[in-house]
């Protein structure tokens, strides 16, 4: 049987079983039955990326089962069986949504199933930094479950994103082997189906972050090859309907790597035969031309970035730093080069093996650093990035930051080896990869003495406050240049950032130190100086040099952009926003939610439908995705009065900004307590009248201003 032969029979098969399934669903619920998956503002994502038609109902469902018949032609073979696979592709997201009619959770653990809109915005900045450098697809039974380990461990330790299909499912629950998103091994479903939530999370990146438009089948096939780093490994036997998905994954640019050798067709870059499963790896990088960056630190367990959402539960721990109850922080010190030794790894008091199981310990770690070109302001800089480097040890989990942290080293850390030396050793090999334009010597002390620590933490703080100090008089107005963020042009080619020190970029992770510090180390990197000196509005924000750089850097797509200004050629945004805000016409306020919020908002859309709105690079005059801390900014939306018209957030966003929001609250209109006047998913969600009532009981400041000039 020809390759042809597999695919078209495949195609044939699922089809048959789709058209049954939705013919069920019918007799059983009726036409009018809505169908969709949760979390999403895009109904069933695949069929709406290839035909731009949005599927609500069962009855527009039979009649979207006619539209993908239509793609099974049997004339130019080649192109023919691309299509079959994608109307493969498309049948098994009928029969998954089939699952989700009054069950918004079909799938049990492990398995995730639907991964919703929010999910593909987080993956947008990791993927464009490289810190996910490639999504394999695992799908079937691997020989064994220890191959089934070794080979997802060999992904994981590459800092990928892991989705599996099938059997090897159950070969990693056997060996007890940890799967979640967040150490980024995620168990789609044990049916062949399921692979197209992944199929669905790229189809969504191009319409989020590339500005495809829904029907553009040739451009999402195009960005998905080009900008999606995704490929499939399928684990012998393969029958028709594994190949004919293949297919599909073959048409959207996902090369294909399996050990089946009997009875399949090889196609060069595209469908390859790899009989030794050990090899997966390097042929599947090799196939998908994903370069992975090599940082060899000498500790026991793995480093990479997939284990960054790792959670060490307390019986999971071996010992603990709590900030909040002992003394300890995390410094950059800049010093002369001769005071440094470079490379020296100092621990002062009892390492972890002197140290009970569960004991909460007190500890520091001060990180010296020197170098011709070292400014102490990317001291702070580098100090933000140890919660990451942290999180990315195997076993190790980090949050807060400063004086605050806390850390938990695991019990199979211990096991393992690992000492408290070794996280110096992250450190310097992190600091001395990333910020090697700056450092030319480095070196590390760890105390792990409360005595000690209770003085050493008095004078972090002093440096703390002194920075801080610096940081508050910092403003728009106080420094020559603002800078271009272009990081997630890799998937929104139109998009560009202007980051200044009152508004740093829409993802929450590059402030305005932070950029000056990229471009000190990379000056032809993504962040390049904007300069400042031609201003043409002072109270939007328009500056002759801001718009050349984002013409320039949007490669012609934008002409204009204002900084303060929600309706007047408001700053695009790529898609990996941390909130967005969307005009509330009834109250003339304006509406925010942020990515954790799933519920609706006054404006009768949630947080993916909003964003559906804005991402890709587009302006939307009335809708702009920026950062948390923005909101709290005197800036923020300064044009139309600013975060006085904030009436409605989610309440774990306001409190998160509360303090920063009523300190500037009563700073530019005098009010007190000015978070507790904005409504919250607890007031109301989706009523507009019911919020203009609780603005008018509370005396909200936005009821004394002018009207939105739209």
């Amino acid at each position: 049987m020809t390759l042809f032969e597999r695919v078209f029979g495949g195609n044939d098969a699922v089809y048959g079983l789709t058209e049954a399934a939705v013919n069920n669903a019918i007799a059983q619920y009726g036409e009018g039955q809505a169908v969709s998956f949760p979390g999403t503002a895009y109904s069933l994502p695949c069929y709406y990326g290839v035909t731009g038609v949005k599927v609500e109902t069962l009855g527009q469902l039979k009649e979207a089962l006619g539209v993908v018949k239509g793609l099974m032609t049997r004339n130019n073979r080649l192109n023919d069986a691309f299509m079959s696979g994608v109307a493969t592709a498309l049948c098994a997201e009928f029969i998954e949504v089939l699952k989700y009619i009054g069950n918004d959770a079909p799938y049990e653990a492990p398995c995730y199933g639907h991964l919703p809109d929010a999910v593909v915005r987080s993956l947008g900045v990791p993927l464009v930094t490289g810190d996910i450098p490639g999504v394999p697809v695992i799908l079937g039974t691997a020989p064994t479950a220890d191959e089934a380990v070794a080979l997802v461990k060999s992904y994981q330790s590459q800092g990928m994103l892991v989705t599996l299909v099938g059997g090897i499912i159950d070969q990693l629950q056997e060996k007890e082997y940890k799967t979640g998103d967040n150490v980024r091994v995620i168990p789609l479903g044990k049916d062949v189906t399921s692979v197209i939530h992944v199929v669905s999370v790229a189809v969504r990146a191009a319409l989020i972050f590339g500005n495809i438009q829904p029907g553009d089948a040739a451009g999402l096939m195009k960005y998905t090859m080009e900008r999606v780093p995704a490929f499939v490994n399928a684990f012998a036997p393969l029958d028709d309907v594994v190949v004919a998905c293949g297919a599909g994954a073959i048409a959207l640019g996902f090369p294909v790597i399996t050990n089946e050798q009997e009875n399949i067709f090889r196609v060069p870059k595209s469908l390859i035969v790899q009989p030794d499963v050990e090899k997966f790896n390097a042929t599947s990088l090799e196939a998908r031309d994903i370069k992975i960056k090599i940082t060899n630190i000498d500790i026991p367990v793995s480093f990479a970035s997939a284990f960054e959402g790792e959670i060490i539960r307390r019986p999971d721990m071996q010992v603990e730093v709590d900030g909040s109850r002992v003394d300890c922080f995390e410094l950059v010190h800049t010093k002369e080069a001769a005071e440094i030794e470079d490379h020296k790894i100092t621990v002062i008091g009892p390492e972890i093996d002197e140290i009970p199981v569960g004991s909460k310990i007190s500890m520091s770690y001060t990180v010296d650093v020197a170098g011709k070109a070292m400014q102490p302001d990317f001291e702070s800089v580098m100090e933000r990035k140890f919660h990451s480097y942290l999180n990315c040890i195997e076993g190790v989990m980090h949050t807060g930051q400063r004086d605050m942290i806390r850390i938990r080293i695991s019990k199979a850390d211990f096991e393992a080896g690992f000492k408290f030396r070794h996280i110096g050793e992250v450190l310097y090999a992190k600091i001395k990869s990333e910020f090697e334009a700056v450092v030319d010597k480095c070196q590390v002390t760890i105390v792990v003495d409360a005595e000690k620590n209770k003085e050493l933490r008095a004078a972090a703080n002093a440096v703390f406050n002194k920075r801080d100090d610096r940081l508050k008089s910092m403003t728009d107005e106080s420094v020559p240049v603002y800078y271009t963020c272009i990081m997630c042009q890799a998937f929104s080619p139109s998009h560009v950032c202007i980051v200044t020190p009152e508004r740093l970029g829409l993802c929450g992770a590059v402030s305005w130190l932070d950029a000056k510090a990229t471009n000190e180390l990379d000056p032809t990197g993504p962040c390049q100086v904007v300069p400042k000196e031609h201003c043409i509005d002072e109270h939007l924000g328009r500056y002759e040099d801001v718009d050349a750089a984002v013409n320039k850097y949007s490669h012609g797509a934008l002409e204009h952009v204002t900084l303060y200004s929600l309706f007047q050629d408001p700053m695009t945004s790529c898609g990996c926003f941390e909130c967005i805000c969307g005009v509330e016409p009834v109250s003339m306020g304006v509406v925010i939610t942020c990515r954790e919020h799933a519920g609706s908002t006054p404006l009768g859309m949630t947080f993916s439908e909003m964003a559906s709105m804005t991402g890709g690079g587009v302006q939307t005059p009335g809708f702009m995705g920026h950062g948390k801390h923005f909101i709290a900014s005197h800036k923020f939306i300064a044009a139309e009065g600013g975060p006085g018209r904030i009436v409605w957030m989610p309440k774990m966003l306001k409190d998160q900004m509360r303090d920063r929001l009523d300190k500037t609250a009563k700073e530019m209109y005098d009010v007190d307590n000015f978070t507790d006047m904005i409504a919250d998913e607890t007031i109301c969600t989706d009523d507009p009248e019911q919020l203009l009532n609780y603005l008018s009981e509370v005396g909200h400041p936005v009821l004394s201003m002018e009207p939105f000039d739209m």
